[in-house]
C-alpha cells in the first residue's frame, strides 16, 4: 500500500482529477466536482514543487476540506431575484387589478375573463360588462367588488 503512495505523482492527481470532474457529469450533485479541483490543485502544486506523498495526501485533504465552506458561500451568494415575482402566484398578481364582468354575478357568483382563461369570481351581484376590482384571493376563486 505504502508503494502506492510514494508512487503519487503529479500525472496521478491531475489525472485523478478529471475523472472525478468527468464522474460529476455522471452524478450531479457538485460534490466531486469540488474533490476534482482539489486533486487538480495538487498536481499542479506538485508540478511547481517536488513534495513528499505524505505532504500531498494532506494538501488533498485540506483543499477537499476547504472546498465546503467556499461552496456554501458561492451557493448562498446567489439570490433568486426572478423577475417574476408571482410565477407560482398567478392569483396573489392579479390582486387589485381590475377586470370586465363576462358573465353576470348573480346570488354571488359569475366569470370573469382574464387573458385566454375564464376565472370564477364571488361578489355581489353585479350585471355583465361591469368592471370590477379583485379585492381577494384564494386558491382559484376570486373575490371582486365594484371598481
Amino acid at each position: 500500500m505504502t508503494d502506492m503512495f510514494v508512487s503519487l505523482g503529479t500525472w496521478n492527481w491531475l489525472i485523478f482529477g478529471f475523472i472525478l470532474m468527468a464522474l460529476e457529469v455522471l452524478a450531479p450533485g457538485v460534490f466531486l466536482f469540488w474533490l476534482g479541483l482539489a486533486a487538480l490543485l495538487v498536481g499542479l502544486i506538485s508540478f511547481a514543487i517536488v513534495i513528499s506523498w505524505q505532504i500531498q495526501l494532506v494538501m488533498f485533504a485540506v483543499f477537499a476540506a476547504a472546498a465546503v465552506p467556499v461552496w456554501r458561500r458561492l451557493a448562498r451568494g446567489r439570490t433568486d431575484s426572478s423577475t417574476s415575482p408571482f410565477l407560482n402566484k398567478r392569483t396573489e398578481a392579479l390582486l387589485g387589478r381590475e377586470f370586465t364582468l363576462e358573465k353576470p354575478i348573480i346570488d354571488g357568483n359569475g366569470t370573469v375573463r382574464i387573458g385566454d382563461t375564464v376565472w370564477r369570481v364571488a361578489g355581489p351581484d353585479t350585471p355583465a360588462g361591469t368592471r370590477v376590482k379583485v379585492v381577494q384571493v384564494d386558491g382559484a376563486n376570486l373575490t371582486v367588488a365594484a371598481a
